[in-house]
């Protein structure tokens, strides 16, 4: 989750809609100088440019695009429309209004497919629970603690030596790039953090070289870093769904 497309279309289209930044100003921070064409979009036929997703969500009359993170057994946030559920699963992510989804697929380092769906006629989805930055942030730091005795029974620095430094990382606060200006402080600190976490977690859940990680420890790992997986999710999504209050 180190980069969610999702995230940063729910991010830059809602700024957009909401009058907090021009369309130009969203549409050049979502193309980033990659590849988008989006497949599924009413009133079109085969693929087209993601600017023209912009301009159906105003033409539907959108308020703001949520980012969901769906996992195994949770998939709250995803209207029951045929084939989402599998396709968000599958990427790990979507951005959701009340009219449109749009689901990713990373297609290489500077391509990406995205798949509309329109959601006209879905039944409505079970709510996600918006949490506060504060809460999230204060999750995150419990779960990190929880979880530092794992990583230190592992030995991931012997492994991935990188690790400290990311770990270390966590302490500077460093704000993730590439939202919109007036976006909440707290919001990029904390995704700035939960992005270092998911790239600790990659290297945690990754089998040790020469398989040195047993089956029966794997599953003990993969129990004792959920939390912070789960965590790592719920404060991405609080941080890309943060609007002004008005």
């Amino acid at each position: 989750m180190h980069d969610l497309a999702a995230g940063r279309l729910a991010v830059w289209a809602t700024a957009w809609l909401t009058g907090r930044t021009s369309y130009d100003e969203a549409l050049d921070a979502l193309l980033d100088d990659s590849a988008h064409r989006v497949c599924g979009l009413p009133g079109t036929d085969g693929a087209v440019p993601l600017g023209w997703a912009l301009s159906a969500l105003r033409g539907a009359g959108e308020q703001r695009l949520r980012l969901v993170l769906p996992a195994p057994g949770d998939i709250r946030g995803l209207p029951a429309v045929p084939g989402l559920a599998a396709l968000a699963l599958e990427s790990g992510q979507a951005a959701v209004g009340g009219q449109l989804a749009f689901v990713p697929e990373q297609l290489g380092p500077e391509a990406v497919a995205w798949t509309a769906f329109p959601l006209r006629d879905a039944p409505p989805a079970a709510p996600l629970v918006e949490d506060t930055l504060r809460r999230v942030s204060g999750a995150l730091d419990l779960a990190v603690g929880d979880a530092a005795r794992t990583l230190a029974a592992l030995d991931l620095a012997r492994w991935h030596p990188e690790v400290p430094g990311l770990l270390a990382g966590l302490a500077r606060r460093t704000p993730a790039p590439g939202l919109p200006a007036d976006h909440d402080p707290l919001a990029l600190s904390v995704l700035g953090r939960a992005q270092r976490l998911a790239q600790v977690l990659d290297l945690a859940m990754a089998d040790a070289p020469g398989a040195a990680v047993t089956t029966a420890q794997a599953a003990a790992r993969d129990d004792a870093l959920r939390p912070l997986a789960t965590a790592v999710r719920e404060a991405a999504m609080a941080a890309y769904n943060w609007v002004p209050r008005n």
